[in-house]
């Protein structure tokens, strides 16, 4: 299937995200912030066919972090996750890198349809 990066600093979600992506025959990775989410997909040479990461993290938040790892791997694709509908807005900037943000919160099947879309539209 694909190989997923699932970034998120609250370990009931991102314990939840991983389990519902491996289920549906992913390879998933897990970083517990930015920081560790950068630092895995520079590790990965950015080889990742979508990071799932939330926008609110402490260190450095998902936002930073997709412009980060954009400058680096200007082809990596990144979905956002977040509670807070007003930072779907930082978001915009990152166009053809974020392919969509989900908001929180979310079901098992709604992750696993989401990420699919989002696969099948960045493998197009």
């Amino acid at each position: 299937m694909a190989r997923l990066l699932v970034v998120e600093d609250d370990e009931s979600v991102r314990q939840l995200a991983a389990r519902a992506l491996q289920r549906e025959g992913h390879q998933v990775d897990v970083a517990c912030d930015g920081e560790e989410g950068l630092a895995r997909i520079v590790q990965a040479g950015g080889d990742y066919d979508l990071v799932v990461s939330d926008i609110r993290m402490p260190i450095l938040d998902g936002i930073e972090m997709s412009h980060k790892a954009a400058a680096r791997f200007p082809d990596i694709k990144i979905m956002l996750v977040t509670g807070y509908a007003d930072q779907r807005e930082r978001a915009a900037e990152l166009e053809g890198v974020v392919v969509d943000v989900l908001l929180k919160p979310f079901t098992l099947a709604s992750i696993r349809d989401v990420v699919a879309k989002n696969l099948a539209r960045v493998r197009a």
